[in-house]
C-alpha cells in the first residue's frame, strides 16, 4: 500500500499512467475513487489525479466508471471530486446501468441528491432490463430515494424565461358579462 503523499510522487515522477487500466480493467481513477481519505491534504491529492486523467473512462470488464464505483460504495467525497473534475452523471454500463441507479439501488440519500442537482442528469434513462432509477429505488425499498426521483422526473424540469409550460393551457383573463356589475 501506498500513502496518497507518496503516490503523488509517484503520479509527478511520471511513473503513473492515470488512464492505464490494470489487468482487471481498473485506471488508477477507479481504484481511488474506492479509497477512504481522512485528511483534506490527501484529498487534494485525489483531485489532482482526478484532474490529470479520463474520469469518464469505462472499465473493461462491465464498463463501469469511477463516478459508478464512488457511488456503489457510498463514497460521497470522491463523488464530489469525479463531479468537480467532469464526470457524466449519465454514463451507462454495460447493463445500462447509471450512478444515479447505483445510488438508488444502494439507498444512498445523499448521494441521489448530489446526483440530481448536476445540470442534465436524466432520470428517465432505462437500464437493459428496462428499469429506471425510480423504479430500482422502489424494488430496494427506498421510498425516501423514490420521492425524490419522482420528484425530479416530474416537477424540475427547467424552464427558460418565457417558455411555455407543457401541459397547461393560459387562461383568458377575466371576463365581465355585467351581471355582478
Amino acid at each position: 500500500l501506498v500513502s496518497w503523499s507518496e503516490f503523488r510522487k509517484l503520479f509527478f515522477a511520471d511513473v503513473c499512467n492515470v488512464d492505464h487500466q490494470n489487468k482487471a480493467g481498473y485506471t488508477p481513477i477507479m481504484l481511488a475513487a474506492l479509497a477512504a481519505v481522512e485528511a483534506e491534504k490527501d484529498m487534494r491529492v485525489v483531485e489532482e489525479l482526478f484532474g490529470c486523467g479520463d474520469v469518464n473512462a469505462k472499465a473493461s470488464q462491465a464498463g463501469q466508471t469511477a463516478l459508478m464505483l464512488a457511488v456503489s460504495h457510498g463514497r460521497i467525497d470522491m463523488v464530489k471530486g469525479l463531479l468537480a473534475c467532469g464526470a457524466d452523471v449519465n454514463i451507462q454500463d454495460d447493463e445500462g446501468s447509471t450512478a444515479l441507479m447505483c445510488a438508488s439501488e444502494h439507498g444512498h440519500v445523499e448521494i441521489v441528491k448530489l446526483l440530481l442537482a448536476q445540470p442534465g442528469c436524466n432520470g428517465h434513462l432505462e437500464d437493459n432490463d428496462g428499469s429506471t432509477a425510480l423504479s430500482i429505488a422502489l424494488e430496494a425499498g427506498h421510498k425516501d430515494i423514490a420521492v425524490l426521483l419522482y420528484a425530479h422526473v416530474n416537477f424540475a424540469k427547467a424552464q427558460s424565461p418565457g417558455t411555455p409550460r407543457l401541459g397547461r393551457k393560459t387562461s383568458p383573463g377575466p371576463t365581465h358579462r355585467g351581471s355582478f356589475e
